[in-house]
């Protein structure tokens, strides 16, 4: 049997890239059956633009300031990401709430990746707030593209244990780095024909996903 051809991503981010990076690294290793066709960010000076370039992968940017209104901004982005034709976008620390229509031309199209244990701590600083509330555990949740902001269905999560005394900036290397693990294996099950939306839901292995897949990275995983 023919393999299926790679899974073409696009890419938004507006820093360095890590994410980006990290699933970028995953194709080029064929972890997972997927190739990163460009990748785009909504600021000149973000590296990485020139870390995609590195790579190999053709790297544009489409400035917000640069256009005369919100709307005008997100149909240059929307057609950059268009003419790389891909199969699912990507927001790797795309640090823009999106509108309604950009959201409605990729639905089902869509993921992202937030450092929090959603539905807790949507929005900004979610280690600070989860550091101020004294919570013992946190995260990140993989989730696909609703108009409502950090809120639409969860695919996947990674948990650990704060540890005691862990600061802002520890808590936040610790949750990246499952981020990297994480963001790569949920499109990987996207290229594998495991996850679909379907119904305006996800759905894993044929069955619709009532609750996240979780993964425990103090011990083993439940999936």
């Amino acid at each position: 049997m023919t393999a299926p051809p790679p899974l073409r991503l696009a890419i938004l981010i507006s820093g360095r890239g890590s994410n980006m990076a990290s699933i970028a690294r995953a194709c080029a290793a064929h972890t997972i059956n997927a190739q990163v066709a460009c990748v785009v960010a909504d600021r000149a000076d973000a590296a990485g633009l020139e870390a995609a370039r590195a790579l190999g992968i053709d790297a544009f940017a489409v400035v917000a300031a640069d256009h005369a209104s919100r709307a005008a901004f997100e149909a240059a982005v929307v057609a950059r990401l268009d003419s790389c034709t891909p199969d699912l976008v990507i927001l790797a620390g795309f640090m823009r709430i999106l509108g309604d229509g950009f959201v409605a031309h990729y639905r089902g199209r869509m993921l992202n990746i937030h450092p929090s244990l959603l539905p807790k701590y949507k929005g900004l600083h979610t280690h600070r707030r989860a550091l101020a509330a004294g919570d013992t555990v946190h995260g990140c949740s993989v989730h696909y593209v609703t108009e409502e902001l950090d809120g639409g269905p969860v695919v996947l999560q990674g948990r650990l244990r704060i540890a005691s005394g862990e600061d802002e900036q520890q808590l936040s290397a610790r949750i990246q780095a499952m981020e990297h693990i994480l963001y790569p294996r949920t499109i990987g099950w996207i290229a594998a024909g495991r996850l679909a939306w379907r119904d305006d839901g996800a759905w894993l292995d044929g069955q619709p996903l009532t609750a996240p897949i979780t993964e425990d990275f103090d011990g083993p995983a439940t999936d």
